[in-house]
């Protein structure tokens, strides 16, 4: 049987599943498209520019940059993981002086960079405020929520989705 991971072996029934970062979520899609981009804008490089450049280091450091992008996805949770990205955003961008429309590319990408960045930070903020207010309205309707009257029956409490009669 397979090693069980530490959030496998701490799981009891009833634990509530742990939310994950829709920032780093974002970012690493944001990543792996850039690491597809890359791959192929090292196949038009190899194909324009491999009398000017050597060939082998046209794809050497095409794959790098790709592998770099994909291996960045690992650190996003970490403080350094946003600066990791940001500097391959400027790589890309330096790919620009082999290929110049990779210069418009990777400054599109460098903004896509920015709005995932920033849009998952502010997403993750509403998501621990709500997670605060429910854990507080759970608190304060706790006695509500499992109240029974004395026939066994519920009190009238409204399920969510439930439509009132």
């Amino acid at each position: 049987m397979a090693r069980m991971t530490k959030a496998q072996r701490e799981w009891r029934p009833g634990m509530p599943k742990k939310r994950r970062s829709v920032r780093v979520m974002f970012a690493s899609t944001v990543l792996s498209l850039e690491a597809f981009v890359v791959l192929f804008g090292t196949l038009a490089v190899f194909g324009l520019q491999r009398d000017r450049v050597a060939p082998l280091v046209i794809l050497a450091g095409g794959i790098l940059l790709a592998a770099a992008l994909v291996a960045a996805c690992a650190f996003l949770s970490k403080p350094a993981g946003p600066w990791i990205g940001w500097i391959l955003q400027l790589a890309i961008i330096a790919t620009g002086f082999l290929e110049p429309m990779m210069f418009l590319v990777g400054a599109l990408f460098a903004g896509t960079w920015w709005y995932a960045l920033r849009t998952g930070a502010r997403l993750d903020r509403e998501n621990r405020q709500r997670d605060r207010e429910q854990a507080e309205w759970e608190a304060t309707h706790a006695a509500e929520n499992n109240a029974v009257d004395s026939d066994g029956a519920d009190t009238g409490r409204q399920e969510p989705g439930e439509a009132s009669s």
